[in-house]
């Protein structure tokens, strides 16, 4: 398999760690950003020199943009990118969500990801391919009491992406992408010790990593879950 560029948000742990890790073994070159300190130098550590970890914090489109330009001049153009960094809210009732909480939301999920795509896919559609993944959710096409916020901004992502799809040229692909369930961090906040009953991250990654990078052009616009047909 020829070695691919592909960038990931949200590498500090979960699905975004586990991805890397899995492309990485490979053979591909991951360039990953996340906001832990500690978790960016341990996989520069264990992943360097080919790939690259930074701190960036995706709601800043400057701090994007400076790191995009890294990752240019490092690698290249991505043949993958993959917005996965979100947040979810705490388990509450909307009307007992906070002004800041529900801002803090949408300024990871839907902000973030438009950042992203600013800064990288110019390069991308320079040469005219690549693929462009961005991480829904079950919550992106039904919904559930007390995730309102988190609800909001995946079914966001969906049409966001599907409208994406529609001004890229052919040979390039935007796909909002179920992951499925997983125990993570974040499904632990809103399962509580349901969470257990799903796979972890890397157990999930080991069959999700080679299907991802199954998809492709053909897939444009399409709501896919990891796992399914594609």
């Amino acid at each position: 398999m020829t070695s691919k560029v592909i960038v990931i948000t949200g590498v500090s742990r979960g699905l975004g760690r586990a991805m890397a890790e899995g492309f990485v073994r490979l053979g591909h070159r991951v360039l990953g950003c996340g906001r832990s300190v500690d978790a960016m130098h341990e996989l520069n550590n264990l992943h360097g020199p080919d790939s690259r970890f930074e701190v960036i914090n995706v709601t800043n489109d400057e701090a994007v943009l400076d790191w995009a330009k890294r990752c240019l001049n490092f690698a290249g153009s991505p043949d993958l990118l993959i917005n996965n960094a979100a947040l979810v809210n705490r388990n509450a009732p909307l009307w007992k969500v906070t002004a800041s909480e529900f801002s803090m939301i949408v300024d990871v999920n839907i902000n973030g990801v438009v950042n992203v795509i600013r800064h990288f896919v110019p390069a991308m559609l320079a040469k005219r391919s690549g693929v462009i993944i961005n991480f829904s959710s079950g919550w992106g096409r039904s919904t559930s009491a007390e995730v309102a916020p988190y609800c909001a901004t995946k079914w966001a992502i969906e049409g966001l992406t599907k409208a994406l799809a529609q001004e890229l040229p052919h040979g390039m692909a935007a796909i909002p992408l179920n992951p499925g369930i997983i125990n993570t961090d974040m499904l632990r906040t809103t399962f509580g010790s349901q969470a257990r009953d799903y796979p972890g991250a890397e157990k999930w990654a080991k069959t999700a990593v080679p299907w991802v990078l199954g998809i492709g052009p053909k897939d444009n616009g399409v709501s896919l879950t990891v796992g399914e047909s594609h």
